[in-house]
């Protein structure tokens, strides 16, 4: 009897031990988000992420780039932070991409001559196909937990992250090779929070789904 109870007080102080570290992940994670998003405010608000027409537009990409580097260096150095990405609610990480529907911006800005359809035009049509099927995703998943670990499921995500890439890579070409309206609205605020935080955030749950997609597989 004694024995029993010491193993059931053992298990819940190993229980509450990894609560608390669970709940010390997601703090930090907050607080990182936070600092991030103020970080990304101060430097758009003093212009460091404008560059001169006709040049790469290095402080975007790195905008961009740096946080998901540092995503992926976390996920498969920390396994307190690879558990947290994996235990999260991959409904709620598909649910957060519609508000990629927010891509017609891009196509209302382009027709007023804001931004060059060279850009405008991929990303905002790649984000609007990406966000109204985000629905048909949580529902699927909802209804079917396995789901998530599914080739539609998959392929979407991948999808999501090209449809990125695209976007990113597009107005670089077009800061750079620009010969007609100019990329500079998207180095400025409030513009330049989607690069350099909203998109590395749709990315990171992207990789997240398709993670946990694999863990399920």
């Amino acid at each position: 009897m004694a024995y029993k109870s010491s193993h059931i007080g053992l298990k819940d102080i190993l229980a509450a031990q990894s609560t608390g570290k669970s709940a010390g992940i997601h703090f930090l994670v907050a607080i990182v988000l936070a600092i991030w998003l103020a970080l990304v405010f101060v430097l758009g608000a003093r212009g460091d992420f404008v560059r001169p027409p006709n040049s790469p537009p290095l402080p975007i990409f790195l905008g961009a780039a740096v946080p998901i580097v540092v995503f992926l260096i976390a996920y498969f150095a920390s396994s307190a932070f690879r558990t947290f990405v994996l235990a999260s609610d991959v409904r709620l990480g598909a649910a957060i991409q519609a508000w990629r529907v927010g891509g017609l911006g891009f196509l209302a800005l382009y027709v007023h001559g804001i931004l060059p359809g060279s850009f405008a035009l991929p990303a905002g049509l790649g984000d609007i196909a990406i966000g109204v099927t985000a629905p048909w995703m949580v529902l699927a998943i909802i209804r079917r937990p396995e789901f998530a670990a599914s080739r539609m499921f998959v392929i979407w995500n991948l999808l999501g992250i090209l449809d990125l890439v695209v976007a990113v890579g597009s107005g670089g070409l077009s800061s750079w090779f620009s010969g007609g309206v100019p990329m500079i609205p998207m180095s400025q605020l409030p513009l330049v929070l989607i690069p350099a935080y909203f998109v590395p955030i749709f990315v990171m749950l992207h990789l997240a789904a398709l993670f946990q997609a694999r863990k399920r597989g």
